[in-house]
């Protein structure tokens, strides 16, 4: 084979491993978090697959005629079934950055933050996917904490105990031998990002907040880095804390 032949040969392989992109299931994909994930993923490179409740918001949501970009009706609290039928035997991760919308209905947390996030499991264990991504909170666990007379830990239950709702969704993850990563962000900005990402092990944070740009890159972020695996990470942003490298914030976090 001439010298030529070789390289042109090499190029090829490397233009088509360049050119591959992983379909991710992003479950949520307009809320205010979820949309920050789609838009950050496509932007890495990857294929994206956006559940949505809502057809007609997404259109308006995402720009047209994206084709690494499909969207699928997805109700996480339509069960498990159907919710396999939307993530498909094309995609291999699932990223949920669902949240219930704050009313009189206080089983919403339940449906959603609980019962939703158990469908999403059980909707990946029968596909075989094998990544799944939550977006949590901190203070989940916050009576374990000592912090159940925190201001924040009491206006997240008061809408039907929904920090409950998402610790006890966390713990079926945990169990169910699926790759996880589990993101507990502080409190969500819709404003830019400023300062730098503090990553810490779980119920250590009780305070501080984070824009929702960082959170969609942690998620994105734990996708790309093995040391994420099997981990529950609390993140909040600050001012005065080094840049470090998502290598370093996930190798530092210890497997429980």
């Amino acid at each position: 084979m001439e010298g030529s032949e070789v390289v042109e040969e090499i190029t090829e392989i490397t233009e088509t491993k360049v050119n591959e992109k992983n379909k991710i299931f992003v479950a949520g994909a307009t809320g205010s978090t979820g949309k920050r994930i789609v838009e950050q993923l496509l932007a890495k490179g990857f294929e994206v697959k956006a559940g949505v409740r809502d057809l007609e918001k997404a259109k308006t949501t995402f720009a047209k005629d994206n084709p690494s970009l499909q969207i699928v009706k997805a109700d996480v609290t339509e069960g498990s079934a159907k919710l396999a039928e939307a993530i498909g035997d094309d995609s291999e991760a699932v990223i949920c950055a669902t949240g219930f919308r704050p009313g009189w209905d206080l089983f919403a947390p339940w449906k959603v933050d609980n019962f939703g996030t158990v469908s999403l499991v059980d909707a990946c264990r029968k596909l075989g996917v094998n990544r799944f991504i939550l977006i949590s909170s901190i203070l989940v666990n916050g009576a374990a904490m000592g912090q159940m007379l925190n201001p924040a830990y009491i206006f997240l239950n008061v809408f039907g105990l929904t920090l409950i709702a998402k610790l006890q969704a966390e713990q079926y993850i945990r169990k169910s031998g699926i790759n996880y990563t589990i993101i507990r962000p502080g409190g969500l900005r819709n404003d830019p990002p400023t300062g730098n990402v503090v990553m810490e092990p779980e119920d250590t944070l009780y305070e501080g907040t984070i824009s929702r740009d960082l959170v969609a890159e942690v998620a994105v972020e734990a996708l790309i880095h093995p040391e994420s695996s099997y981990k529950v990470v609390e993140i909040v942003s600050r001012a005065d804390a080094p840049k470090r490298t998502y290598q370093d914030l996930f190798g530092s976090i210890k497997q429980r």
